[in-house]
């Protein structure tokens, strides 16, 4: 039987200190996730994600997550991929993908059709983040009808919203993401990383690669 190789990428999203860190690039993670913006048990300030970011190795890629920031605050994260969750329009997205250091957009929003083909037909937008209906929350969404959906999509598509070590791999036979999101699936209370939970949840995903890979 042919095999083909599937790999799903990890981003590891509201990491607050370097030891949470250190656990999800030892687990194995893709991209480390920084919230910048207010309103979350997971925010921390912009010298403290430059400082985690710093010593990461160059294959961990650093996302700063930003909510209806100003453009002044996203240029100032001095790495390529921003992530945009809050009510940002197209015209808005225009100043950060501008200039002499464009920035690479991740697009979250929750489950919705409508959304998914506004974004995933706007040329700024890099990537599609698909969340539960109450983002941070752990809800999750329908992963089947966002799986009727996929081949229609030209973009990476980033599956987030109720993911943990014991529902990741559904998640990932139903839809066949580019990567998977987790935050308060791997937390021990609210924004405190669980460095189990993060290698549990990094090793689910990587029997669902290799069940796919096999199958």
């Amino acid at each position: 039987m042919n095999q083909t190789t599937h790999r799903t990428r990890i981003k590891i999203c509201g990491i607050t200190t370097p030891e949470a860190a250190r656990a999800a690039v030892n687990a194995g993670a893709d991209a480390l996730g920084f919230i910048l913006t207010d309103g979350s048990p997971r925010t921390i300030s912009l010298d403290q994600a430059l400082a985690i970011a710093a010593a990461l190795p160059p294959a961990v890629e650093p996302v700063a997550v930003f909510r209806n920031d100003p453009p002044d605050a996203i240029h100032a994260w001095p790495y390529r991929a921003v992530q945009l969750h809050g009510n940002e329009s197209e015209a808005d997205l225009a100043p950060i993908t501008a200039g002499d250091h464009p920035r690479l957009i991740v697009r979250g929003f929750h489950f919705d059709e409508t959304a998914i083909h506004r974004w995933g037909t706007c040329p700024r937008v890099h990537a599609l983040l698909i969340d539960g209906p109450d983002p941070g929350s752990g809800l999750a969404f329908d992963h089947v009808a966002l799986a009727g959906l996929m081949p229609a999509l030209t973009k990476p598509v980033i599956v987030a919203g109720g993911l943990t070590p014991k529902t990741v791999e559904l998640a990932i036979h139903a839809v066949r993401p580019f990567a998977v999101d987790v935050s308060s699936g791997v937390e021990s209370a609210p924004g405190v990383k669980d460095s189990d939970r993060i290698h549990a949840f990094c090793e689910a995903v990587r029997r669902a690669d290799t069940e796919i890979a096999q199958s």
